[in-house]
């Protein structure tokens, strides 16, 4: 049998995880302010945050062939996804860094490692193999 103490103790607890998770539910939507140009980005840096949500009309895929079109292609995608505001500053980042190691590795000549890198990198944030 728990003590007076034991059962306040354990209902504080579950108080706060309740409290906690309650804020997983939040509903309201923040708008992101304007980011910054990111390293190895064209420079570009949006005007409006998230004002488009599809390929400008301009918009082509590089072209090529081995790792050298595959990080073209998935640069090229990930630029215009941060230009137009579909995807986060940070994960912006720590993507051009994966495709950065991977162009790294294609230069160097290992073209199935570079292939390999790309491909983990856009199975891990959720873009199609192309």
């Amino acid at each position: 049998m728990l003590s007076t103490t034991s059962r306040s103790a354990s209902l504080t607890i579950t108080c706060l995880l309740a409290a906690s998770l309650a804020g997983c539910n939040s509903t309201s939507t923040a708008v992101a302010p304007p980011v910054a140009a990111a390293a190895g980005s064209s420079g570009a840096t949006p005007s409006t945050y998230a004002s488009e949500r599809f390929a400008p009309a301009n918009f082509k895929l590089p072209e090529g062939a081995g790792c050298s079109g595959d990080v073209a292609r998935f640069r090229a995608i990930m630029d215009n996804d941060w230009r137009s505001g579909n995807v986060g500053q940070s994960v912006y980042n720590q993507i051009i860094g994966e495709i950065d190691q991977a162009a790294n590795a294609c230069a160097a000549g290992r073209d199935g490692e570079a292939r390999g890198l790309i491909h983990t990198s856009r199975s891990r944030h959720g873009y199609p193999a192309g």
